[in-house]
């Protein structure tokens, strides 16, 4: 077998490889035979068929089965023979497959790069320790009252936090667009359900009133063809109705799962569910802060083949989902980060020869089915398909990785109020 090695940019390499024409029909002539032992044709006994029939209709189908598997072979002996270590999978393209002819492909390969760093020895986190004040409580309780709000009609201006019952109907350019009009819309003033300046546009109106609001969309939004413009909408308010919040008392706490009504334990449930929530918060912002470290300290260019394949997979689970579409650059962007992210995680758990750990899976399932009004239903619908399962072990083994990490940094407390926390976490999404 002859191979060359042909260097393709930073982690490229192609390789030439040309099989012996006596190997391809040393192999096609076995399989010809044992095929010609199955085979029936019509005034010809079992296993009498003469070969040259045989080859007359199965042969191009042979060939193919046993170039297929020529190459297989080949190619992992002559990634051995070079000292090659492939990231991804081989894209071979065969050149000529004929009997009485050598084999000849080119394999397009990307090689692993090199990961040095598999520690943060040396690196500063810092884990945030918020304090879950009374306001907090206070704040959580109303967020909940609001939720549960009644509404009255009222005659005068609609003020934020008023709900306004409107029709509106936009134009872009002149021309209307899906998705640009509503009839008997319930809109609540600062909430944040429309674009911000239709919202404001809005403050000040009576029931009854039409406006025409010059509405600028943000240049990041979700729908392109609406970023960065200019829409004029036309909207009739209807009604306008303030909200009735209901009181903190024990039939409010009923309401919210304590059977005795008793308001004091209501605050100290609201508490104890904001330190959990602070504690999973601050996970995630170390979790974030590990994560980049390691990225930092492992600058290498990624796989080109890689970042495409996961680039095309992450637009397809896009339009799967009917999100919009990004540009092909930002995929891209965001499949360099986690193709390198996933090199290095690999690299920690074989250097430090990590293993799944069963028991811990078990456990963080069972912490996320308690939130679940069937607990049971809900491990069992995750264990009952091994891809349900994997997708857990991988954020356990994640989770333990973060750990080991931890180990090996300098670890710094951080204290701040929750509310800052809460900002914190939401900027390093």
């Amino acid at each position: 077998m002859q191979v060359s090695v042909e260097t393709v940019g930073t982690l490229g390499r192609r390789l030439k490889v040309a099989v012996p024409a006596e190997d391809v029909e040393k192999e096609f002539s076995a399989r010809l035979v044992k095929l010609s032992r199955q085979v029936r044709m019509p005034g010809f006994r079992p296993g009498k068929v003469p070969l040259k029939m045989v080859e007359a209709q199965y042969g191009d189908s042979l060939m193919q089965e046993v170039a297929g598997e020529l190459i297989e072979s080949s190619l992992r002996e002559a990634i051995g023979r070079e000292g090659l270590r492939p990231a991804g999978s081989p894209r071979v393209q065969p050149q000529s497959v004929a009997r009485g002819k050598q084999l000849e492909y080119t394999a397009d390969i990307d090689l692993y790069p090199e990961i040095k760093k598999l520690d943060l020895a040396g690196v500063k986190i810092e884990r945030p320790v918020a304090t879950v004040a009374d306001e907090d409580v206070e704040r959580t309780l109303d967020t909940i009252r609001r939720q549960r709000a009644t509404w009255n009609t009222v005659a005068r201006e609609a003020r934020n936090g008023d709900r306004v019952l409107i029709d509106f109907s936009g134009k872009l350019n002149g021309e209307e667009f899906g998705g640009g009009s509503a009839k008997n819309f319930p809109l609540v003033l600062g909430a944040g359900t429309l674009i911000e300046d239709l919202e404001a546009g809005l403050v000040g109106a009576k029931a009854g009133e039409t406006r025409n609001l010059a509405v600028k969309f943000p240049v990041d939004y979700r729908h392109p063809k609406l970023a960065g413009q200019r829409v004029d909408f036309e909207v009739k308010a209807h009604e306008v109705a303030e909200a009735v919040l209901p009181e903190v008392n024990a039939e409010l706490a009923k309401q919210l799962g304590i059977a005795d009504g008793d308001v004091a334990r209501l605050h100290a449930e609201t508490r104890g569910n904001l330190e959990r929530e602070a504690a999973a918060r601050s996970r995630a912002v170390v979790r974030t802060r590990v994560l980049k470290a390691l990225l930092d300290a492992n600058p290498f260019e990624a796989p080109a083949g890689m970042v495409e394949d996961e680039a095309n997979h992450m637009k397809q689970l896009d339009q799967m989902a009917r999100r919009p579409a990004e540009a092909d650059e930002a995929y891209r962007g965001r499949a360099r980060t986690r193709v390198a992210l996933g090199m290095i995680l690999g690299e920690i758990i074989r250097g430090r020869g990590l293993r799944v750990d069963a028991a811990r899976v078990r456990a963080r399932v069972e912490e996320m089915a308690a939130e679940y009004e069937s607990p049971e239903e809900f491990v069992r619908w995750y264990y009952e398909k091994p891809e349900r399962l994997a997708e857990m072990e991988s954020l356990v083994m994640e989770e333990r990785i973060v750990e080991e990490m931890l180990t090996t940094a300098e670890v710094a407390e951080q204290a701040m109020p929750f509310q800052e926390l809460l900002k914190l976490e939401a900027g390093l999404r």
